[in-house]
This record gives structure tokens, C-alpha cells and sequence, in this order.
């Protein structure tokens, strides 16, 4: 077995990174687009990194030709690209599925066929008040009932069969805090009930270890359990004394990452060192991408990226 913390270690996992690390974020009020694309992909091509996701829709180009070009400019391989949909509302489900074969079909159309991107599939995340209120300490009553996880699978089965009909691209599901998936439970059951054929997940290790709601967890159970299902990875870190603040005084999701809940690679309570070790024990050979929700005044989004780099490259990736 490679060992994770070897930095001499030559890795088959590559790291990517993304333009929320830039400032542009899905929730509006966070941040606005902090830079240019063309610019957000220069600096992260030269701090280290050799792939990207798409972004919100319009923020690169949306033909196909123009996408590559650009991308080919810094030999950028194209990841993925994040599409929430309102899933536990049955009357959004048509539009849900067309935003996200539309991404699907730039994704296909610009990414490499031999490493193809994945349509990252979410809910339609902080639409709700009470799980913006109460993100970091869900509890079981908050959640769904039977009756809306049957149309919230209903309506991933129906994106991710789209998706892969048109395109041929997987689909993976990233839980979120702020979200009506977002507890270590919520996980278990939504892959409990979903087509493992046709949904992966996305693990997300910031909002798997807020969402755990400050209950001590061993991330090495979930690749254990679901090694098979994890098909990508997000590395963000968190903050134990923000999100241990944000319990004891009632923040909502918005306060919490406002004062820096998610932290840089490395500043955190996740283990990196042990996930890598994790991701190479179940012969994990995608991307990590790198998330770093850059917000107004947290300062230059090019240092904080090639920090993370560094950090990462010190693991041995």
C-alpha cells in the first residue's frame, strides 16, 4: 500500500480545482464572480493544477468550440460541472432535467471521451429556510418524509437516465449542507435508493464532516461501505471552532461560511493524510477537486490556490 503521507509517492490521482475558489459562488449574496474566467484558469493552471470544472452556467463559454479552445490554452482537463435541481419538487422536475442534459451536452462536447466529466447532480440547495437555519445540526425530524424521498430519488433517477441517454456521461450526487441531503444518514439512504449502475456520489469531506452535526466520525467508514459509489471527490476542509461557534449561537448555513467555516486544505479537522490513504486502498484513480469558497475580503484566491497546492503536493499528490 502507498502510503498517503509520503510526498515522494508518485500518485494516479490528479487535482483539479474549481472557479468557486475564485469567488464565483451558486448562492448569490456570498460573492460575486471575483475574476474573469480566462484569468481564474491562467492562475490555476500555474499554481499547480491540471483540470477544472465548468462553473455556473454562462460564467466559460457554452459552445462547445470556444470551451476547448480555452481550456486547451492551459491544457486544462474539463471535470464536471455542478447542476442543482429542485428534486423534491415533483413540478421542477422537467425543467431540472433539461438544465442538466443541456450542461451535459457542453460537458460531453468539450471534456476528453477517454476522461469524460461528470454531471454533478445536487438539490436545489439553501431553497429552503429551516435547513439554512439548522445546517451543521440536522436532526432526524427535520428531515424528509417517505413520501418526498420517493419523488427526490424519483427525480435524480429521472436526471441521471437523461444524462447518460443523451450523452453517456455519469452522473455522481453531491450532498450539501444547507440541502435536504446532508447528514451521514441522508447519504446512507439516498444510495440506499438509488441505482448504484446509474448515480455516484460525489464525496464532499467539508460538508460530510459539518454535516455529521459535531458527532465525532471516521471518514474510512464511508469508503469501506461505499467504495464502489464514490466516483469523485471534492476536498474542502472545516473549521472545528467556526463550526463548533456556529451550534452553540444558532448561525444559519450563510453566517457560518461567511466567517470561514471552510477553511483552507490543511487549517481544518479533516484528514487528508488518511483519506488519500483511503482513496488509494479502494484504488481510486479519478480527480480530486479542490474547493476553496473564496469570499469578498478573504484575499487573493491565486495564494490561497497554490497553498492548497502545496498542502496537497506534501501528501504526495
Amino acid at each position: 500500500m502507498i502510503s498517503a503521507s509520503d510526498p515522494g509517492n508518485s500518485s494516479t490521482i490528479r487535482v483539479a480545482n474549481a472557479p468557486c475558489s475564485w469567488g464565483t459562488l451558486e448562492f448569490k449574496g456570498l460573492g460575486e464572480a471575483q475574476v474573469d474566467c480566462t484569468v481564474m484558469l491562467k492562475e490555476l493552471a500555474e499554481t499547480g493544477y491540471t483540470g477544472t470544472e465548468l462553473g455556473d452556467w454562462g460564467y466559460m463559454p457554452v459552445e462547445a468550440a470556444a470551451l476547448k479552445r480555452l481550456l486547451g490554452r492551459w491544457d486544462l482537463s474539463l471535470r464536471g460541472a455542478f447542476v442543482p435541481v429542485a428534486l423534491s419538487d415533483l413540478d421542477r422536475h422537467s425543467a431540472g432535467v433539461g438544465n442538466a442534459v443541456r450542461t451535459a451536452n457542453l460537458l460531453a462536447a468539450a471534456g476528453d471521451p477517454a476522461d469524460p466529466p461528470f454531471l454533478v447532480l445536487a438539490d436545489e440547495n439553501a431553497a429552503n429556510p429551516m435547513r439554512i437555519q439548522h445546517a451543521g445540526r440536522i436532526s432526524s425530524e427535520q428531515g424528509m418524509t417517505r413520501n418526498q424521498w420517493e419523488i427526490f430519488i424519483n427525480g435524480a433517477h429521472l436526471v441521471a437516465s437523461a444524462v447518460r441517454e443523451e450523452t453517456g456521461l455519469k452522473t455522481v450526487f453531491h450532498h450539501h449542507c444547507a440541502g435536504f441531503v446532508e447528514t451521514p444518514e441522508e447519504i446512507d439512504y439516498l444510495l440506499s435508493k438509488t441505482d448504484p449502475q446509474l448515480i455516484g456520489l460525489v464525496l464532499d469531506t467539508g460538508h460530510y464532516v459539518y454535516g455529521a452535526g459535531g458527532r465525532s466520525i471516521n471518514l474510512k467508514e464511508i469508503f469501506d461501505q461505499y467504495a464502489d459509489r464514490i466516483w469523485y471527490v471534492h476536498f474542502k476542509d472545516c473549521d472545528p471552532h467556526v463550526a463548533e461557534a456556529a451550534r452553540r449561537q444558532g448561525w444559519d448555513y450563510f453566517e457560518a461560511v461567511g466567517r470561514g467555516l471552510f477553511c483552507e486544505l490543511g487549517q481544518g479537522c479533516v484528514d487528508f493524510s488518511g483519506i488519500l490513504t483511503s482513496l488509494r486502498e479502494i484504488d481510486y484513480e479519478g480527480w480530486i477537486i479542490v474547493e476553496q469558497d473564496v469570499l469578498p475580503g478573504m484575499g487573493a484566491p491565486r495564494l490561497s490556490a497554490a497553498r492548497n497546492r502545496s498542502y496537497l503536493r506534501n501528501l504526495g499528490v
